[in-house]
Protein backbone atom coordinates (compact mmCIF):
# COMPACT_ATOMS: atom_id res chain seq x y z
CA UNK A 1 0.00 0.00 0.00
CA UNK A 2 1.28 3.46 -0.87
CA UNK A 3 0.09 7.02 -1.11
CA UNK A 4 -1.59 7.78 -4.40
CA UNK A 5 1.01 10.21 -5.69
CA UNK A 6 4.29 9.00 -4.27
CA UNK A 7 5.97 7.22 -1.40
CA UNK A 8 8.45 10.04 -0.95
CA UNK A 9 7.96 12.75 1.65
CA UNK A 10 8.92 15.48 -0.83
CA UNK A 11 5.43 15.43 -2.31
CA UNK A 12 3.65 16.11 0.96
CA UNK A 13 3.88 19.91 1.40
CA UNK A 14 1.50 20.67 -1.51
CA UNK A 15 -1.18 18.68 0.31
CA UNK A 16 -0.53 19.69 3.86
CA UNK A 17 -1.66 23.22 4.41
CA UNK A 18 -3.11 21.73 7.61
CA UNK A 19 -0.66 20.64 10.30
CA UNK A 20 -2.83 17.77 11.45
CA UNK A 21 -2.97 16.23 7.99
CA UNK A 22 0.78 16.58 7.65
CA UNK A 23 1.27 14.72 10.93
CA UNK A 24 -1.00 11.89 9.85
CA UNK A 25 0.62 11.69 6.44
CA UNK A 26 3.98 11.43 8.15
CA UNK A 27 2.58 8.64 10.32
CA UNK A 28 1.28 6.92 7.21
CA UNK A 29 4.66 7.07 5.46
CA UNK A 30 6.42 5.79 8.55
CA UNK A 31 4.05 2.86 8.79
CA UNK A 32 4.36 1.97 5.10
CA UNK A 33 8.15 2.06 5.35
CA UNK A 34 8.01 -0.47 8.17
CA UNK A 35 5.63 -2.66 6.21
CA UNK A 36 7.86 -2.54 3.14
CA UNK A 37 10.79 -3.88 5.21
CA UNK A 38 8.76 -6.74 6.68
CA UNK A 39 8.41 -5.24 10.17
CA UNK A 40 4.93 -6.70 10.30
CA UNK A 41 5.45 -7.75 13.91
CA UNK A 42 5.08 -4.06 14.81
CA UNK A 43 1.50 -4.15 13.60
CA UNK A 44 0.80 -7.51 15.18
CA UNK A 45 2.27 -6.32 18.46
CA UNK A 46 -0.11 -3.38 18.63
CA UNK A 47 2.53 -0.67 18.17
CA UNK A 48 0.11 1.19 15.93
CA UNK A 49 -2.75 2.77 17.82
CA UNK A 50 -6.38 2.65 16.73
CA UNK A 51 -6.23 6.35 15.91
CA UNK A 52 -3.20 5.78 13.68
CA UNK A 53 -4.90 2.88 11.90
CA UNK A 54 -7.96 5.08 11.42
CA UNK A 55 -5.78 7.82 9.94
CA UNK A 56 -3.91 5.30 7.81
CA UNK A 57 -7.11 4.01 6.22
CA UNK A 58 -8.36 7.51 5.42
CA UNK A 59 -5.07 8.96 4.20
CA UNK A 60 -4.44 5.97 1.93
CA UNK A 61 -7.48 7.04 -0.10
CA UNK A 62 -6.40 10.69 -0.43
CA UNK A 63 -4.69 11.46 -3.73
CA UNK A 64 -2.42 14.49 -3.81
CA UNK A 65 -0.78 14.20 -7.22
CA UNK A 66 -1.05 17.17 -9.54
CA UNK A 67 -3.39 15.51 -12.03
CA UNK A 68 -5.93 14.68 -9.32
CA UNK A 69 -5.93 18.07 -7.63
CA UNK A 70 -5.88 19.97 -10.93
CA UNK A 71 -8.96 18.14 -12.17
CA UNK A 72 -10.77 18.95 -8.92
CA UNK A 73 -9.76 22.63 -9.02
CA UNK A 74 -12.39 23.80 -11.49
CA UNK A 75 -15.90 22.90 -12.58
CA UNK A 76 -18.06 23.18 -15.69
CA UNK A 77 -18.26 26.95 -15.31
CA UNK A 78 -14.47 27.32 -15.75
CA UNK A 79 -14.82 30.62 -13.91
CA UNK A 80 -13.96 29.77 -10.31
CA UNK A 81 -10.73 27.95 -9.51
CA UNK A 82 -9.82 26.61 -6.07
CA UNK A 83 -7.04 24.09 -5.56
CA UNK A 84 -7.77 21.38 -2.99
CA UNK A 85 -5.08 19.82 -0.88
CA UNK A 86 -6.21 16.37 -1.98
CA UNK A 87 -8.88 14.24 -3.64
CA UNK A 88 -10.53 11.49 -1.60
CA UNK A 89 -11.64 8.36 -3.46
CA UNK A 90 -14.08 6.44 -1.26
CA UNK A 91 -15.24 2.91 -1.96
CA UNK A 92 -18.32 3.15 0.26
CA UNK A 93 -20.40 5.80 2.04
CA UNK A 94 -18.78 4.74 5.31
CA UNK A 95 -15.48 6.02 3.91
CA UNK A 96 -17.02 9.46 3.46
CA UNK A 97 -18.31 9.43 7.04
CA UNK A 98 -14.84 8.40 8.24
CA UNK A 99 -13.20 11.23 6.29
CA UNK A 100 -15.48 13.79 7.92
CA UNK A 101 -14.87 12.36 11.39
CA UNK A 102 -11.14 12.43 10.65
CA UNK A 103 -11.42 16.11 9.80
CA UNK A 104 -13.38 16.86 12.94
CA UNK A 105 -10.80 15.06 15.08
CA UNK A 106 -8.20 17.66 14.17
CA UNK A 107 -7.56 20.95 16.01
CA UNK A 108 -8.49 22.77 12.81
CA UNK A 109 -10.87 20.70 10.66
CA UNK A 110 -10.32 20.75 6.92
CA UNK A 111 -13.18 21.39 4.51
CA UNK A 112 -14.84 18.70 2.39
CA UNK A 113 -16.77 19.03 -0.88
CA UNK A 114 -18.45 16.22 -2.85
CA UNK A 115 -17.84 16.23 -6.59
CA UNK A 116 -19.74 14.11 -9.08
CA UNK A 117 -19.23 15.14 -12.71
CA UNK A 118 -18.25 18.67 -11.67
CA UNK A 119 -21.11 20.32 -13.56
CA UNK A 120 -21.59 23.08 -11.02
CA UNK A 121 -20.71 26.50 -12.37
CA UNK A 122 -19.73 28.60 -9.37
CA UNK A 123 -17.76 26.44 -6.97
CA UNK A 124 -20.22 24.11 -5.23
CA UNK A 125 -17.93 21.14 -6.02
CA UNK A 126 -14.72 22.90 -4.93
CA UNK A 127 -12.84 22.79 -1.62
CA UNK A 128 -10.07 25.39 -1.55
CA UNK A 129 -7.24 23.98 0.55
CA UNK A 130 -9.46 21.12 1.69
CA UNK A 131 -10.43 17.70 0.35
CA UNK A 132 -12.67 17.03 -2.65
CA UNK A 133 -14.59 13.74 -2.48
CA UNK A 134 -14.61 11.96 -5.85
CA UNK A 135 -18.14 10.61 -5.62
CA UNK A 136 -17.78 8.58 -8.80
CA UNK A 137 -15.39 6.28 -6.92
CA UNK A 138 -18.45 4.89 -5.13
CA UNK A 139 -19.49 3.23 -8.37
CA UNK A 140 -16.36 1.06 -8.50
CA UNK A 141 -15.50 -2.30 -7.00
CA UNK A 142 -18.13 -3.84 -4.76
CA UNK A 143 -20.33 -0.76 -5.18
CA UNK A 144 -20.67 -1.13 -8.96
CA UNK A 145 -24.40 -1.99 -8.83
CA UNK A 146 -25.79 0.98 -6.95
CA UNK A 147 -29.04 1.26 -8.92
CA UNK A 148 -31.76 -1.09 -7.66
CA UNK A 149 -35.26 -1.03 -9.14
CA UNK A 150 -38.26 -1.98 -7.00
CA UNK A 151 -40.91 -2.21 -9.71
CA UNK A 152 -43.68 -3.37 -7.35
CA UNK A 153 -43.03 -0.35 -5.09
CA UNK A 154 -42.70 2.12 -7.98
CA UNK A 155 -39.32 3.41 -6.83
CA UNK A 156 -35.62 3.01 -7.52
CA UNK A 157 -32.75 3.21 -5.01
CA UNK A 158 -29.85 5.09 -6.56
CA UNK A 159 -26.36 5.92 -5.36
CA UNK A 160 -25.78 9.66 -5.19
CA UNK A 161 -22.83 9.28 -7.57
CA UNK A 162 -24.89 7.65 -10.33
CA UNK A 163 -25.52 9.47 -13.59
CA UNK A 164 -29.14 10.04 -14.51
CA UNK A 165 -28.41 8.25 -17.78
CA UNK A 166 -27.54 5.16 -15.72
CA UNK A 167 -30.81 5.48 -13.87
CA UNK A 168 -32.74 5.77 -17.12
CA UNK A 169 -31.30 2.62 -18.65
CA UNK A 170 -31.67 0.61 -15.43
CA UNK A 171 -35.33 1.52 -14.93
CA UNK A 172 -36.25 1.02 -18.59
CA UNK A 173 -35.24 -2.63 -18.25
CA UNK A 174 -38.32 -2.89 -16.01
CA UNK A 175 -40.46 -0.62 -18.26
CA UNK A 176 -40.43 2.20 -15.70
CA UNK A 177 -38.93 5.66 -15.60
CA UNK A 178 -38.49 8.55 -13.15
CA UNK A 179 -41.07 11.28 -13.69
CA UNK A 180 -38.80 14.35 -13.92
CA UNK A 181 -35.57 14.85 -15.83
CA UNK A 182 -33.08 17.63 -16.22
CA UNK A 183 -32.31 18.44 -19.84
CA UNK A 184 -28.84 16.87 -19.53
CA UNK A 185 -28.58 13.28 -18.25
CA UNK A 186 -24.83 12.96 -17.80
CA UNK A 187 -24.82 14.50 -14.35
CA UNK A 188 -25.18 12.86 -10.96
CA UNK A 189 -28.27 12.19 -8.89
CA UNK A 190 -26.74 13.74 -5.77
CA UNK A 191 -25.71 16.83 -7.72
CA UNK A 192 -29.16 17.65 -9.08
CA UNK A 193 -30.92 16.80 -5.82
CA UNK A 194 -28.65 19.21 -3.96
CA UNK A 195 -30.08 21.98 -6.14
CA UNK A 196 -33.61 20.99 -7.23
CA UNK A 197 -33.45 19.32 -10.63
CA UNK A 198 -35.80 21.06 -13.04
CA UNK A 199 -36.93 20.27 -16.54
CA UNK A 200 -39.94 20.23 -18.82
CA UNK A 201 -41.88 17.76 -16.67
CA UNK A 202 -41.64 19.95 -13.55
CA UNK A 203 -44.90 21.80 -14.30
CA UNK A 204 -46.74 18.51 -13.71
CA UNK A 205 -44.62 16.61 -11.18
CA UNK A 206 -42.54 19.33 -9.57
CA UNK A 207 -38.73 19.30 -9.53
CA UNK A 208 -36.74 16.13 -8.99
CA UNK A 209 -36.54 16.89 -5.26
CA UNK A 210 -40.35 16.62 -5.08
CA UNK A 211 -40.13 13.02 -6.30
CA UNK A 212 -37.79 11.60 -3.65
CA UNK A 213 -39.08 9.22 -0.97
CA UNK A 214 -35.94 8.71 1.10
CA UNK A 215 -32.28 9.70 1.37
CA UNK A 216 -29.09 8.44 2.93
CA UNK A 217 -27.04 11.46 3.99
CA UNK A 218 -23.59 11.78 5.57
CA UNK A 219 -23.75 14.91 7.70
CA UNK A 220 -21.02 17.38 8.60
CA UNK A 221 -20.75 15.50 11.90
CA UNK A 222 -19.70 12.33 10.07
CA UNK A 223 -22.99 10.60 10.86
CA UNK A 224 -24.77 8.39 8.32
CA UNK A 225 -28.47 9.14 8.55
CA UNK A 226 -31.43 7.72 6.63
CA UNK A 227 -34.15 10.33 6.31
CA UNK A 228 -37.56 10.79 4.72
CA UNK A 229 -40.64 13.01 5.19
CA UNK A 230 -41.46 10.89 8.26
CA UNK A 231 -37.99 9.98 9.56
CA UNK A 232 -35.51 12.76 10.38
CA UNK A 233 -37.60 15.09 8.21
CA UNK A 234 -35.63 18.26 8.99
CA UNK A 235 -32.49 16.75 7.42
CA UNK A 236 -34.47 15.30 4.51
CA UNK A 237 -35.95 18.63 3.52
CA UNK A 238 -32.73 20.51 4.24
CA UNK A 239 -30.60 18.26 2.03
CA UNK A 240 -33.01 18.47 -0.91
CA UNK A 241 -32.02 21.68 -2.62
CA UNK A 242 -29.54 22.37 0.19
CA UNK A 243 -26.52 23.12 -2.05
CA UNK A 244 -24.49 20.50 -0.18
CA UNK A 245 -24.53 22.52 3.05
CA UNK A 246 -26.06 19.97 5.41
CA UNK A 247 -24.79 16.64 4.20
CA UNK A 248 -23.58 14.51 1.30
CA UNK A 249 -26.31 12.51 -0.43
CA UNK A 250 -25.12 8.92 -0.88
CA UNK A 251 -28.45 7.29 -1.77
CA UNK A 252 -31.84 8.48 -2.99
CA UNK A 253 -35.12 6.60 -3.37
CA UNK A 254 -36.85 8.07 -6.41
CA UNK A 255 -40.44 7.57 -7.57
CA UNK A 256 -41.19 5.82 -10.86
CA UNK A 257 -44.02 5.61 -13.38
CA UNK A 258 -44.61 3.41 -16.45
CA UNK A 259 -42.26 4.37 -19.26
CA UNK A 260 -43.51 5.42 -22.70
CA UNK A 261 -41.91 4.06 -25.84
CA UNK A 262 -41.88 7.08 -28.10
CA UNK A 263 -42.33 10.86 -28.12
CA UNK A 264 -43.83 13.41 -30.47
CA UNK A 265 -41.26 16.17 -30.01
CA UNK A 266 -42.66 19.54 -31.03
CA UNK A 267 -41.36 23.08 -31.48
CA UNK A 268 -43.75 25.96 -32.15
CA UNK A 269 -42.48 29.39 -33.25
CA UNK A 270 -43.79 32.76 -31.99
CA UNK A 271 -42.84 36.32 -32.83
CA UNK A 272 -44.95 37.80 -30.02
CA UNK A 273 -44.07 37.25 -26.36
CA UNK A 274 -47.67 37.72 -25.20
CA UNK A 275 -48.92 34.81 -27.31
CA UNK A 276 -45.89 32.74 -26.33
CA UNK A 277 -46.36 33.13 -22.58
CA UNK A 278 -50.17 32.81 -22.77
CA UNK A 279 -49.88 29.53 -24.64
CA UNK A 280 -47.23 28.20 -22.27
CA UNK A 281 -49.41 28.97 -19.28
CA UNK A 282 -52.38 27.34 -21.00
CA UNK A 283 -50.33 24.20 -21.55
CA UNK A 284 -49.16 23.85 -17.96
CA UNK A 285 -52.73 24.34 -16.71
CA UNK A 286 -53.74 21.10 -18.46
CA UNK A 287 -51.83 18.88 -16.07
CA UNK A 288 -54.97 17.52 -14.36
CA UNK A 289 -56.82 16.45 -17.52
CA UNK A 290 -53.81 14.80 -19.13
CA UNK A 291 -54.88 16.22 -22.50
CA UNK A 292 -51.81 18.35 -23.07
CA UNK A 293 -48.07 17.91 -23.38
CA UNK A 294 -46.13 15.73 -20.95
CA UNK A 295 -43.19 18.13 -21.18
CA UNK A 296 -43.23 21.92 -21.68
CA UNK A 297 -40.22 24.17 -22.07
CA UNK A 298 -39.48 27.26 -24.12
CA UNK A 299 -36.61 29.09 -25.72
CA UNK A 300 -35.82 32.64 -26.70
CA UNK A 301 -33.75 33.21 -29.81
CA UNK A 302 -32.39 36.73 -30.29
CA UNK A 303 -32.60 37.90 -33.87
CA UNK A 304 -28.84 37.99 -34.55
CA UNK A 305 -28.45 34.37 -33.54
CA UNK A 306 -30.66 33.37 -36.45
CA UNK A 307 -29.40 35.83 -39.04
CA UNK A 308 -25.70 35.76 -38.13
CA UNK A 309 -25.16 32.88 -35.67
CA UNK A 310 -23.86 29.34 -35.93
CA UNK A 311 -26.17 27.55 -38.34
CA UNK A 312 -26.45 24.12 -36.82
CA UNK A 313 -29.04 22.43 -34.64
CA UNK A 314 -29.75 18.95 -33.36
CA UNK A 315 -33.45 19.61 -34.00
CA UNK A 316 -33.98 22.00 -36.92
CA UNK A 317 -33.06 21.25 -40.52
CA UNK A 318 -31.13 23.93 -42.42
CA UNK A 319 -34.22 24.77 -44.48
CA UNK A 320 -36.25 25.24 -41.28
CA UNK A 321 -33.64 27.58 -39.87
CA UNK A 322 -33.94 29.60 -43.08
CA UNK A 323 -37.70 29.90 -42.58
CA UNK A 324 -37.19 31.07 -39.01
CA UNK A 325 -34.62 33.63 -40.14
CA UNK A 326 -37.15 34.99 -42.65
CA UNK A 327 -39.65 35.33 -39.80
CA UNK A 328 -37.19 37.57 -37.98
CA UNK A 329 -36.71 39.76 -41.05
CA UNK A 330 -40.41 39.95 -41.84
CA UNK A 331 -41.55 40.81 -38.33
CA UNK A 332 -38.48 42.86 -37.35
CA UNK A 333 -38.81 41.29 -33.94
CA UNK A 334 -35.96 41.58 -31.45
CA UNK A 335 -36.50 37.93 -30.65
CA UNK A 336 -38.52 34.91 -31.61
CA UNK A 337 -39.75 32.32 -29.17
CA UNK A 338 -40.28 28.57 -29.26
CA UNK A 339 -42.54 26.43 -27.20
CA UNK A 340 -40.90 23.04 -26.94
CA UNK A 341 -43.36 20.31 -26.10
CA UNK A 342 -43.39 16.54 -25.92
CA UNK A 343 -46.28 14.12 -26.06
CA UNK A 344 -45.45 10.62 -24.82
CA UNK A 345 -47.06 7.50 -26.23
CA UNK A 346 -46.70 3.73 -26.37
CA UNK A 347 -48.18 0.87 -28.39
CA UNK A 348 -51.62 1.25 -26.82
CA UNK A 349 -51.92 4.98 -27.59
CA UNK A 350 -50.06 5.11 -30.93
CA UNK A 351 -53.27 5.23 -32.96
CA UNK A 352 -54.65 8.28 -31.15
CA UNK A 353 -51.56 10.39 -30.44
CA UNK A 354 -51.59 12.28 -33.77
CA UNK A 355 -55.22 13.30 -33.31
CA UNK A 356 -54.48 14.32 -29.74
CA UNK A 357 -51.61 16.53 -30.92
CA UNK A 358 -53.66 18.07 -33.72
CA UNK A 359 -56.43 18.97 -31.28
CA UNK A 360 -53.97 20.57 -28.91
CA UNK A 361 -52.20 22.59 -31.60
CA UNK A 362 -55.58 23.94 -32.68
CA UNK A 363 -55.85 25.70 -29.30
CA UNK A 364 -52.54 27.53 -29.64
CA UNK A 365 -51.49 30.80 -31.32
CA UNK A 366 -48.08 30.04 -32.84
CA UNK A 367 -47.12 31.47 -36.24
CA UNK A 368 -49.09 29.50 -38.87
CA UNK A 369 -46.94 27.01 -40.70
CA UNK A 370 -44.17 27.09 -38.11
CA UNK A 371 -44.96 23.96 -36.13
CA UNK A 372 -42.17 21.38 -36.33
CA UNK A 373 -42.71 17.79 -35.20
CA UNK A 374 -40.31 14.90 -34.75
CA UNK A 375 -41.29 11.34 -33.81
CA UNK A 376 -38.42 9.88 -31.77
CA UNK A 377 -37.74 7.11 -29.23
CA UNK A 378 -38.19 8.11 -25.59
CA UNK A 379 -34.50 7.58 -24.82
CA UNK A 380 -33.41 9.75 -27.74
CA UNK A 381 -35.65 12.56 -26.57
CA UNK A 382 -34.40 12.47 -23.00
CA UNK A 383 -30.74 12.31 -24.06
CA UNK A 384 -31.11 14.98 -26.75
CA UNK A 385 -28.56 17.30 -25.12
CA UNK A 386 -26.01 14.49 -25.31
CA UNK A 387 -26.12 14.82 -29.10
CA UNK A 388 -25.79 18.57 -28.81
CA UNK A 389 -22.79 18.05 -26.53
CA UNK A 390 -21.10 16.08 -29.30
CA UNK A 391 -21.75 18.94 -31.74
CA UNK A 392 -20.37 21.50 -29.30
CA UNK A 393 -17.30 19.40 -28.57
CA UNK A 394 -16.59 19.06 -32.28
CA UNK A 395 -16.93 22.84 -32.62
CA UNK A 396 -14.55 23.40 -29.69
CA UNK A 397 -17.11 25.23 -27.57
CA UNK A 398 -17.85 22.72 -24.79
CA UNK A 399 -14.84 22.98 -22.46
CA UNK A 400 -14.97 26.77 -22.26
CA UNK A 401 -16.14 29.19 -19.54
CA UNK A 402 -19.89 29.08 -18.95
CA UNK A 403 -21.02 32.23 -17.12
CA UNK A 404 -24.57 30.94 -16.83
CA UNK A 405 -27.29 32.86 -15.07
CA UNK A 406 -30.42 30.93 -14.03
CA UNK A 407 -33.37 32.78 -12.56
CA UNK A 408 -36.88 32.10 -11.33
CA UNK A 409 -39.00 35.04 -12.46
CA UNK A 410 -42.56 35.63 -11.14
CA UNK A 411 -45.26 35.22 -13.78
CA UNK A 412 -46.61 38.66 -12.89
CA UNK A 413 -43.34 40.26 -14.05
CA UNK A 414 -42.23 38.04 -16.93
CA UNK A 415 -43.27 40.56 -19.59
CA UNK A 416 -41.35 43.30 -17.78
CA UNK A 417 -38.35 40.98 -17.68
CA UNK A 418 -38.67 40.29 -21.40
CA UNK A 419 -38.86 43.98 -22.22
CA UNK A 420 -35.96 44.96 -20.01
CA UNK A 421 -33.64 42.05 -20.77
CA UNK A 422 -34.32 40.50 -24.18
CA UNK A 423 -35.50 43.71 -25.82
CA UNK A 424 -33.20 45.91 -23.75
CA UNK A 425 -29.94 44.72 -22.23
CA UNK A 426 -29.45 41.83 -24.70
CA UNK A 427 -31.12 43.44 -27.71
CA UNK A 428 -27.97 43.51 -29.87
CA UNK A 429 -26.29 40.45 -28.38
CA UNK A 430 -25.32 37.38 -30.36
CA UNK A 431 -24.94 34.77 -27.65
CA UNK A 432 -23.39 31.38 -28.16
CA UNK A 433 -25.67 29.06 -26.25
CA UNK A 434 -29.31 28.73 -25.27
CA UNK A 435 -31.78 31.04 -23.61
CA UNK A 436 -34.48 29.05 -21.84
CA UNK A 437 -37.81 30.47 -20.66
CA UNK A 438 -40.69 28.32 -19.46
CA UNK A 439 -43.30 28.36 -16.66
CA UNK A 440 -43.55 26.07 -13.63
CA UNK A 441 -46.44 25.57 -11.21
CA UNK A 442 -45.39 26.49 -7.68
CA UNK A 443 -47.90 24.14 -6.05
CA UNK A 444 -45.73 21.24 -7.20
CA UNK A 445 -42.90 22.42 -4.91
CA UNK A 446 -42.61 21.72 -1.19
CA UNK A 447 -41.76 24.85 0.78
CA UNK A 448 -40.07 22.74 3.44
CA UNK A 449 -37.20 22.14 1.02
CA UNK A 450 -34.26 24.52 0.93
CA UNK A 451 -34.63 25.80 -2.64
CA UNK A 452 -36.29 29.22 -2.74
CA UNK A 453 -38.80 30.32 -5.38
CA UNK A 454 -40.87 33.47 -6.04
CA UNK A 455 -44.23 33.91 -4.34
CA UNK A 456 -46.40 33.79 -7.51
CA UNK A 457 -48.42 30.63 -8.12
CA UNK A 458 -46.58 30.31 -11.44
CA UNK A 459 -43.00 31.36 -12.06
CA UNK A 460 -40.70 31.14 -15.07
CA UNK A 461 -37.38 29.38 -15.24
CA UNK A 462 -35.12 31.64 -17.30
CA UNK A 463 -31.67 30.36 -18.18
CA UNK A 464 -29.04 32.48 -19.91
CA UNK A 465 -26.85 29.48 -20.82
CA UNK A 466 -24.09 31.23 -22.69
CA UNK A 467 -20.52 30.22 -23.49
CA UNK A 468 -17.40 32.39 -23.63
CA UNK A 469 -15.69 31.24 -26.82
CA UNK A 470 -13.56 34.23 -27.79
CA UNK A 471 -11.23 36.69 -26.11
CA UNK A 472 -13.18 39.16 -23.99
CA UNK A 473 -16.39 37.08 -24.01
CA UNK A 474 -16.21 36.12 -20.34
CA UNK A 475 -15.88 39.70 -19.11
CA UNK A 476 -18.65 40.87 -21.44
CA UNK A 477 -21.03 38.09 -20.45
CA UNK A 478 -20.35 38.58 -16.76
CA UNK A 479 -21.08 42.27 -17.21
CA UNK A 480 -24.35 41.47 -19.00
CA UNK A 481 -25.37 39.10 -16.21
CA UNK A 482 -24.65 41.78 -13.64
CA UNK A 483 -26.73 44.23 -15.65
CA UNK A 484 -29.62 41.75 -15.72
CA UNK A 485 -29.48 41.30 -11.95
CA UNK A 486 -29.24 45.03 -11.36
CA UNK A 487 -32.23 45.62 -13.64
CA UNK A 488 -34.30 43.01 -11.78
CA UNK A 489 -33.36 44.54 -8.44
CA UNK A 490 -34.02 48.09 -9.59
CA UNK A 491 -37.38 47.14 -11.15
CA UNK A 492 -38.42 45.15 -8.08
CA UNK A 493 -39.11 42.05 -10.17
CA UNK A 494 -38.54 39.72 -7.23
CA UNK A 495 -36.67 36.98 -9.04
CA UNK A 496 -34.64 34.29 -7.29
CA UNK A 497 -31.46 32.70 -8.56
CA UNK A 498 -31.48 29.01 -9.36
CA UNK A 499 -28.03 27.37 -9.10
CA UNK A 500 -27.36 30.56 -7.12
CA UNK A 501 -24.17 32.57 -6.79
CA UNK A 502 -23.65 35.43 -4.36
CA UNK A 503 -20.41 37.21 -3.60
CA UNK A 504 -21.06 37.80 0.09
CA UNK A 505 -22.88 36.25 3.01
CA UNK A 506 -25.21 39.25 2.99
CA UNK A 507 -26.12 38.26 -0.56
CA UNK A 508 -26.94 34.76 0.65
CA UNK A 509 -29.02 36.16 3.50
CA UNK A 510 -31.06 38.18 0.99
CA UNK A 511 -31.34 35.12 -1.27
CA UNK A 512 -32.87 32.96 1.46
CA UNK A 513 -34.84 35.83 2.97
CA UNK A 514 -37.05 34.83 5.88
CA UNK A 515 -35.69 31.27 5.66
CA UNK A 516 -32.18 32.33 6.60
CA UNK A 517 -32.60 31.87 10.35
CA UNK A 518 -33.90 28.33 9.89
CA UNK A 519 -31.12 27.48 7.44
CA UNK A 520 -28.48 28.77 9.85
CA UNK A 521 -30.05 26.69 12.62
CA UNK A 522 -29.90 23.55 10.46
CA UNK A 523 -26.31 24.32 9.54
CA UNK A 524 -25.38 24.48 13.23
CA UNK A 525 -27.15 21.17 13.80
CA UNK A 526 -25.75 19.15 10.90
CA UNK A 527 -22.46 20.90 10.04
CA UNK A 528 -21.48 23.05 13.04
CA UNK A 529 -17.86 23.44 11.90
CA UNK A 530 -19.02 24.57 8.42
CA UNK A 531 -16.71 22.12 6.66
CA UNK A 532 -19.12 21.00 3.90
CA UNK A 533 -19.21 22.54 0.41
CA UNK A 534 -17.24 25.71 1.25
CA UNK A 535 -16.71 26.83 -2.34
CA UNK A 536 -19.83 28.99 -2.57
CA UNK A 537 -19.05 31.00 0.55
CA UNK A 538 -22.49 30.59 2.10
CA UNK A 539 -21.14 29.97 5.60
CA UNK A 540 -17.65 30.88 6.80
CA UNK A 541 -15.66 28.03 8.28
CA UNK A 542 -16.12 28.00 12.05
CA UNK A 543 -13.21 27.93 14.45
CA UNK A 544 -13.42 24.77 16.53
CA UNK A 545 -15.81 25.27 19.42
CA UNK A 546 -16.80 28.76 18.26
CA UNK A 547 -19.71 28.11 15.90
CA UNK A 548 -22.08 30.90 16.84
CA UNK A 549 -25.21 32.37 15.39
CA UNK A 550 -23.12 35.24 14.04
CA UNK A 551 -20.72 32.99 12.15
CA UNK A 552 -23.51 30.77 10.89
Amino acid sequence: MQLANSSSATSIPTFCNHNMLQAHLATFLTITSFLSTNHLQMVAGGAISDDELFALDIVSKIHTNHDSTAKASSDFGHIVEAIPSGVFRPTSPTDIAALIRFSLSQPKPFTVAPRGQGHSARGQALAPGGVVVDMCSLGHGDQSHRVTVFAEKLWVDVGGEQLWSNVLHATLKHDFTPRVWTDYLRITVGGTLSNAGIGGQAFRHGPQISNVHELDVVTGMGKMITCSPDKNPDLFFAALGGLGQFGIITRARIGLEPAPKRVLWVRLAYSDVHSFTSDQELLISKRASGSGFDYVEGQVQLNRTLTEGRRSSSFFLASELDRLARLVLETRSEAIYYIEGAMYYDHDTANSVDQKLDKLLGELSFVPGLAFVRDVPYVQFLDRVGLEEENLRSAGIWDVPHPWLNLFVPRSRILDFDAGVFKGILKDAKPVGLILMYPINKDRWDDRMTTVTPDDDVFYAVGLLQSAVAAGDLERLESENEAVLEFCDRAGIGCKQYLPHHASQNGWRRHFGERWARIAELKRKYDPQAILSPGQGIFPAAVAGEATSDSL
